[in-house]
């Protein structure tokens, strides 16, 4: 299966964590900043990134403990220069405000985070 099919599949088949995370992450919902889900990136698929800031955020469960494949991964992402991100599964299900604010405090602050939601949300005015 290529790439972009098997992501496809990965966003069809997300767990609770990803779901969870996903839901803050889309849509520009964590301070305008716009987010991309199961994303191939090189020989990879990456969970969430966000390519103005070369932010990569991985979810991990137990499969991921001391991984040698992840640490070749990541190895390999940061040599793209970009950062990564990982979370344990548990973590973003019952601390996830602790966790976006760790991915938040490596974003820059939105110019219209507080303002509304920019182009979209001034539409009745404009109406």
């Amino acid at each position: 299966m290529d790439k972009r099919r098997f992501a496809k599949r990965l966003r069809q088949e997300m767990t609770d964590a990803e779901k969870l995370l996903w839901k803050h992450l889309r849509a520009h919902r964590l301070s305008d900043q716009k987010f991309r889900r199961q994303q191939p990136l090189g020989p990879y698929i990456v969970d969430f990134i966000h390519f103005g800031e070369k932010l990569i955020i991985e979810c991990d469960g137990g499969q991921h403990n001391q991984s040698a494949t992840d640490r070749k991964r990541d190895a390999w992402l940061n040599q793209q220069g970009f950062q990564v991100l990982r979370f344990w599964n548990h973590d973003i299900l019952n601390n996830t405000e602790s966790v976006l604010t760790e991915i938040l405090s490596l974003l820059p602050p939105s110019p219209l985070a507080g303002e509304g939601s920019g182009e979209r949300g001034n539409q009745k005015e404009n109406e």
